[in-house]
């Protein structure tokens, strides 16, 4: 009539559009703090534009060079074979349900449990999270904070930090 009706909105969800919005490339190099803003940017995006879960997942996976790339194509590869979900977050799932002690310090052991856990579905109580915890410490970290039956995670850890320290003060003085 006078030239205000309302337009349609028209959306677009193209790869090209997507990247318009300048997101970084993810090369899995970075701190976790820095995987997570990652995520939380992209998320940004996705929401604003309202992309379906489908584009989220292809431009996503197109984000991620050198490690992470590597990375997706073989949990995606092992999520196809299991008939499961394949999805960054559910992928990130099953990395956390399979955490084990590797050669990482505690305070790195920590970060990437917390880091982890945030994509885990099911509610964490304290004392499940302290005995998944628990597992990713290396043996004889472990073997000290276990009898100790702690079920406060943050206490866990603190105490995980100061059996380690102890444990290199005790090696150092025997070198």
């Amino acid at each position: 009539m006078f030239g205000l009706e309302p337009r349609p909105i028209v959306r677009e969800w193209s790869l090209e559009d997507f990247l318009k919005h300048h997101p970084a490339k993810f090369d899995g190099k970075t701190s976790l703090d820095t995987a997570d803003q990652w995520l939380k940017d992209l998320k940004r995006i996705y929401d604003a534009k309202m992309y379906p879960a489908e584009n989220r997942l292809a431009f996503s996976v197109y984000m991620l060079t050198g490690e992470a790339e590597h990375w997706w194509i073989s949990t995606k590869s092992i999520l196809e074979e299991r008939g499961e979900p394949v999805t960054i977050r559910f992928a990130k799932e099953v990395e956390f349900l399979q955490l084990t002690k590797g050669g990482k310090t505690v305070t790195e052991s920590a970060k990437r449990f917390k880091h982890l856990s945030r994509f885990y579905t099911l509610p964490l109580d304290e004392e499940w999270q302290c005995r998944k915890f628990k597992n990713c410490l290396c043996g004889d970290i472990r073997l000290m904070v276990a009898p100790l039956f702690i079920k406060d995670f943050a206490a866990l850890v603190e105490k995980a930090r100061v059996m380690e320290k102890m444990k290199r003060e005790v090696e150092g003085q025997h070198l």
